[in-house]
């Protein structure tokens, strides 16, 4: 594959500049070794974050862990307690935790510098909070690169009314993305070269390929339009297996996790994405999956064989196998680079055949929000998103059912908007896509969940019309790797403002060609699906590439709050502060 001129002197920029970074510490003595995760049970805990030794790959390193487990300890709790936690900080750096998805005060969410002011080295911080929901959520560290180096856990909320569904073992399963690299190293490389991880890239035989079975002309067209965009059709993830590990309850695939039944039992799976940049695509194969609950809440159960989890979202599946038999609990990542996997068994000593990943996923005209039919020829590319080479393409495919959703009209607050270097890509008519499985998703011959599947167990109908509407644009500039919300970076960006009492409406237009997993703390985030009667309640919402997607907000909690892409190497510019007067 021929390398640029301007690819090679980066490659070499990157080469020089980090043969300086200081890579991951070898494992000393006085590091105790990782602890599988114990689950702790009552209403107050004690929990010390420090430095314990891992080997994932071969080679000693240092992982960042909570009571020397990775993950951290699984905490199980009951809706309506009053729950107690002392946070030790063993760091020689500030540390936090976050309870993300809790419904809480402020003062308790764990945001250094929105919600208080980080644990120092050697104190302690006593979080205490009661209980308002029951579900599956999970916690981690909001503070520098640690939810990368391994602090993050699970949190098991019992209800206290009877659930609506049966089952009779109850597993989690967390997902995880580790790399023997320090973050700050994986951060500069792709600062430095932001396609430095995709070991994907298109090579001479791949366009010899398609000049087989499209001809020259229209292939030669393909490839210009990419280039013109300084970008490439496999350009799915910022972080692939090129440098990490996937993870299942801290289980590599070698190592591999096992989760035990008897015939005809049903089991309660919990999964997590706990990763810091990787989305999952979820099956196991033989077994049909009831999605009873999405990001903590219960939702009317849906049938599916795959699911797409995006970073910090929770779903809970119930499967019966009918059979003594080893099924394989896969999750395959987004760009088919790697998985994470286990075995869902009826004996400890028999494991389950690891099915081969998908293709490698490829961008179409569908994620570039483009409506093209067959036999329908592109001759302007007007219409859908304008990216850095200055190209407009056609017009976004047809949603019909979501005709109502875009002729909704509410007062519109307007925010501040910069176009500039922060923004070489701009989404021109974005489109709601709730039953879009996504990229390499579909077709592919099984049932895969969409967010157009979820409807919430708890009616809708009277949560009341929203008194006004914001837009946020998720922006970027993927050649410096610069990530931004309105053109603007957090640093230089006001604070939004919310009305406590009001409902708000929020859409998100993705300017960009990445999946972003939105996460606003602290209020509920009730998804726009079509069905007003039923909106699912999450606390992140995926956005898809060249796409759109609106939910409501009852702004029910005073105080500062924090609101941000939940990939962590984004999360430094596509942030707000969020304050409720």
């Amino acid at each position: 594959m021929k390398l640029s001129r301007r690819s090679f002197v980066k490659g070499v920029a990157a080469s020089a500049l980090l043969a300086g970074v200081n890579l991951p510490l070898s494992a000393q003595q006085s590091y105790p070794t990782t602890k599988v995760a114990e689950v702790l049970e009552g209403t107050e805990f004690y929990l010390t974050i420090g430095y314990s030794t891992v080997n994932y790959t071969g080679n000693p390193a240092i992982a960042t862990t909570v009571n020397g487990m990775l993950p951290a300890p699984t905490l199980k709790w009951r809706e309506g307690d009053t729950i107690t936690l002392h946070v030790t900080n063993n760091l020689p750096v500030d540390s936090s935790i976050h309870w993300h998805g809790l419904i809480l005060p402020p003062v308790m969410d764990g945001v250094p510098g929105i919600s208080f002011e980080g644990i120092k080295p050697g104190e302690t911080y006593t979080y205490t909070f009661t209980v308002r929901q029951s579900g599956t959520y999970w916690y981690h560290s909001h503070s520098g690169f640690q939810e990368q180096t391994g602090v993050h856990g699970a949190i098991m909320i019992e209800p206290k009314d009877k659930e609506p569904y049966a089952y009779d073992r109850d597993y989690v399963i967390s997902l995880s993305d580790w790399s023997d690299e320090k973050p700050e190293a994986i951060y500069r490389k792709l600062k430095l070269m932001p396609d430095y991880y995709n070991y994907n890239q298109r090579t001479v035989g791949d366009f010899f390929d398609e000049v087989k079975e499209k001809g020259f002309i229209e292939s030669f067209k393909a490839r210009k339009m990419w280039n013109d965009m300084s970008m490439t059709d496999r350009d799915l993830s910022d972080v692939t297996a090129a440098t990490y590990t996937y993870l299942m309850n801290g289980y590599t695939p070698a190592s591999h996790f096992k989760a035990l039944f008897n015939k005809g039992e049903k089991i309660r799976l919990r999964f997590i994405n706990s990763s810091a940049m990787s989305f999952f695509d979820v099956r196991i194969p033989g077994l049909k999956m009831t999605v009873v609950a999405a990001d903590g809440n219960d939702i009317q159960p849906v049938e599916v064989d795959e699911f797409r989890i995006g970073v910090a979202e929770t779903y809970d599946v119930i499967v019966e196998p009918q059979e003594e038999r080893a099924y394989s609990l896969f999750a395959q990542s987004l760009e088919r680079s790697g998985y994470a996997v286990g075995s869902l068994t009826y004996h400890d000593s028999v494991i389950a055949t690891v099915p081969k990943m998908d293709p490698i996923p490829v961008l179409t005209h569908t994620d570039m929000g483009m409506d093209m039919k067959m036999g329908q020829k592109d001759k302007s590319h007007k219409g859908a998103m304008k990216c850095g080479g200055g190209m407009d393409m056609s017009k976004p495919m047809k949603m019909d059912k979501y005709a109502a959703m875009e002729a909704q009209k509410y007062p519109i607050t307007k925010l501040p908007m910069k176009r500039g270097v922060q923004t070489t890509m701009m989404a021109m008519s974005p489109k709601y896509r709730l039953d879009d499985p996504g990229v390499g998703l579909r077709n592919n011959g099984r049932k895969v969940l969409t967010y157009a599947d979820l409807k919430s167990l708890r009616k809708t109908t009277h949560d009341g019309v929203p008194d006004r509407e914001i837009i946020l644009h998720l922006t970027g500039n993927m050649e410096r790797y610069m990530w931004s919300i309105n053109g603007i970076k957090y640093a230089d960006a006001a604070p939004l403002e919310f009305k406590y009492g009001e409902r708000l409406r929020i859409t998100y237009i993705n300017d960009t060609m990445m999946n972003h997993p939105m996460h606003l703390h602290g209020m509920w985030s009730d998804l726009e699906t079509g069905d007003d009667d039923y909106l699912p309640r999450k606390h992140t919402v995926v956005v898809q590439l060249g796409s759109k997607i609106s939910f409501r907000v009852r702004v029910d909690a005073k105080g500062s709050w924090a609101y941000h892409c939940h990939l962590l190497y984004h999360m430094g510019g596509m942030f707000r502060k969020v304050t409720v007067v």
